[in-house]
């Protein structure tokens, strides 16, 4: 489907972690580690020449994790990577039961990243996602996104806001760029 979203026109595509979970007839809860979403995203990367978006879930683990994560997704030919501050296992962002790790700890999730890509001089995004919203509220969310653009991260992803105003908050009170889903009902 990279190829299609290339011949149609699209700059850059996005490899999910539930298009890869689901490619391997599994439910988007993690059950897939960092060496199959990395090969998955080699695979993409290397058969288009848009840049691709990937997603890096949890970081697969503890702080160096991280910086493994980082290295391998920009090796495999990722120009963005997204990490999200769920607690592992991750679930889909639309699905009941999510949970969210501590605040310290999701920021330390994107230090180690913007870290990794310094201390080798790595050429990739950095993109930071919360799900927050959905379990503390989006005034957390927003709190969350603003540490995230402070640490470094490129990019911020607010996950599920719940109404337009939501959304326009988002906008306005942080910072640089941003990606959002916004799902009825989700």
């Amino acid at each position: 489907s990279a190829v299609l979203i290339e011949r149609a026109g699209f700059p850059a595509t996005f490899m999910s972690g539930f298009a890869v979970s689901a490619s391997y007839g599994l439910p988007d809860t993690q059950l897939l580690g960092f060496a199959e979403m990395r090969d998955a995203a080699s695979k993409v990367a290397s058969s288009i020449s848009i840049p691709v978006i990937a997603d890096g879930d949890t970081g697969y683990g503890n702080a160096i994790n991280v910086k493994r994560t980082i290295r391998g997704y920009q090796q495999a030919g990722v120009a963005c990577i997204m990490l999200e501050d769920q607690v592992a296992p991750k679930r889909c962002g639309h699905t009941r039961g999510k949970q969210v790790v501590g605040k310290e700890e999701a920021m330390a999730r994107v230090q180690a990243a913007v870290d990794a890509r310094e201390e080798h001089g790595l050429d990739i995004l950095i993109m930071a996602r919360t799900d927050a919203r959905a379990i503390d509220g989006i005034d957390s969310a927003i709190e969350r996104c603003k540490g995230f653009v402070d640490i470094g991260a490129d990019i911020t992803f607010l996950e599920a806001p719940q109404t337009v105003e939501e959304m326009q908050r988002y906008c306005a009170e942080v910072p640089g760029f941003k990606m959002a889903n916004m799902l009825e009902n989700g």
